[in-house]
């Protein structure tokens, strides 16, 4: 696995997220968002990448988990909204050529 790919996932979910505007109450699945990732990118060890990246955000406290009506709903922190746009700030559009 690699530390660049895990944090291009973890861009590409922040990105997700923000562009579907969900900031605290407002969520949204964790499937959902999974599904609209490209893992085919990534190779075989796609999904693997996927988890550990929203491992890593979880960690980070960019993303809050709730289980609601039998899955995971997960949405923005806005009290880390600094830092995920610094975060998400970084990198270029040449990071997304893999």
């Amino acid at each position: 696995m690699s530390a660049a790919q895990i944090k291009l996932i973890m861009k590409l979910i922040l990105e997700r997220l923000m562009n579907m505007n969900k900031w605290g109450g407002a969520h949204t699945e964790l499937a959902r968002v999974k599904k609209s990732l490209p893992a085919h990118l990534f190779g075989k060890k796609g999904k693997k990448l996927i988890e550990k990246a929203f491992k890593n955000l979880v960690n980070l406290r960019f993303i809050l988990a709730k289980p609601s009506t039998n899955e995971i709903h997960i949405s923005l922190n806005p009290r880390m909204k600094k830092e995920i746009f610094t975060f998400t700030e970084k990198f270029e559009q040449k990071e997304y050529k893999l």
